[in-house]
């Protein structure tokens, strides 16, 4: 059975402040025997603070909400690895849910980590907030929330940006400067990511440097390794096809794959570039050239900023722009010219 600040404040014949004040190590003006009474009974009953009763005192749960569209991928794992190394210092915990890319799922848990009392919520988000929730909301206004969105809801304040567009750039300009011509490109077909800036800076290149373009070019897929074999398969019709750029790492795995069983092999016969930089890309067969993005910085920088909206809310969350960087390895071959 679970015992209270109150049931030990009454077997020991003290005040509830006076077991609060003992607990935190604040109990210096009690005698010893009383500090002892008090301890042998927490230990007795094996008694955990409460850290919600403590907000009733403090106004702080050292809890922070967070949501995030998918616990599975990979970019995420190292975003919660960033939050947790920021967070977990400070003696916070987290909350952590997963909405799924469900709208809905990511409205209810907002509501049920309002109603939890977190000190704040870091919410990544695939979606345009809805009215309920939205930066000029209520709601907004009574929690500190750090977006992890993209930029997709607009604000001059709070955002987290990735050079995508940059860094997509930098592949498909490395992949004609060594001799592409017929460069195909996997994409997601939803999700969180939309990755609207690495497919557009994908076609603008393609059209930049006069390289032959077909839609069917493009394959569409989850952004994960069955959802790059399968994208991957689609593009390989197009047998021309001597490079292709993977949306993301786990596409890029599911590209070998496709590849693989089309009797042909990387590089030899198509060169593959992925996006993200995860630590898995340098031990695939061959290494794989990638584009990295700082996910754990992302993460870090998102719980920094949520911290500090709770200790200071009348300050203005700043902006961060993260760079990427092409990490050249060995999944790209110069293509020679018959």
């Amino acid at each position: 059975m679970k015992i209270t600040i109150k049931e030990i404040a009454e077997k020991a014949g003290v005040s509830v402040t006076t077991v609060s004040q003992i607990l935190n190590n604040k109990g210096s003006r009690f005698s010893e025997k009383t500090r002892r009474k008090v301890l042998a009974i927490v230990e007795e009953y094996h008694y955990k603070p409460d850290f919600f009763a403590a907000n009733l005192i403090n106004r702080h749960s050292k809890t922070i909400g967070m949501i995030i569209p998918d616990v599975t991928d990979s970019f995420f794992s190292k975003v919660i690895e960033g939050v947790e190394s920021y967070l977990n210092p400070l003696g916070y915990m987290i909350i952590l849910c997963n909405s799924r890319h469900d709208k809905e799922q990511e409205k209810r848990y907002l509501n049920e980590l309002s109603h939890r009392s977190v000190d704040g919520i870091l919410l990544a988000t695939p979606h345009q907030l809805d009215q309920e929730h939205a930066l000029d909301s209520d709601f907004y206004r009574q929690h500190p929330i750090v977006l992890i969105d993209r930029g997709l809801n607009e604000r001059d304040w709070g955002q987290l940006l990735v050079e995508e567009y940059e860094g997509a750039q930098q592949v498909v300009r490395m992949l004609a400067a060594a001799g592409h011509r017929y460069i195909g490109m996997l994409k997601e077909n939803a999700g969180y990511y939309q990755l609207t800036e690495r497919v557009n800076a994908y076609r603008q290149v393609v059209k930049e440097q006069q390289l032959p373009f077909k839609e069917s070019y493009v394959g569409s897929g989850a952004l994960t390794i069955a959802g790059g074999y399968q994208a991957a398969k689609k593009v390989l019709k197009n047998p021309e096809i001597t490079a292709i750029f993977c949306g993301n790492d786990e596409m890029a795995i599911g590209c070998y794959q496709a590849i693989y069983e089309s009797g042909k092999k990387v590089p030899d016969d198509i060169s593959v570039v992925g996006f993200d930089g995860l630590e898995v890309s340098q031990y695939m067969v061959p290494p794989l050239t990638t584009v990295f993005q700082p996910s754990f910085e992302i993460g870090f920088s998102a719980a920094k900023f949520l911290v500090d909206a709770i200790n200071f809310p009348a300050q203005r969350i700043p902006n961060k722009i993260f760079q990427t960087k092409l990490i050249i390895r060995e999944s790209v071959k110069k293509q020679i010219e018959d």
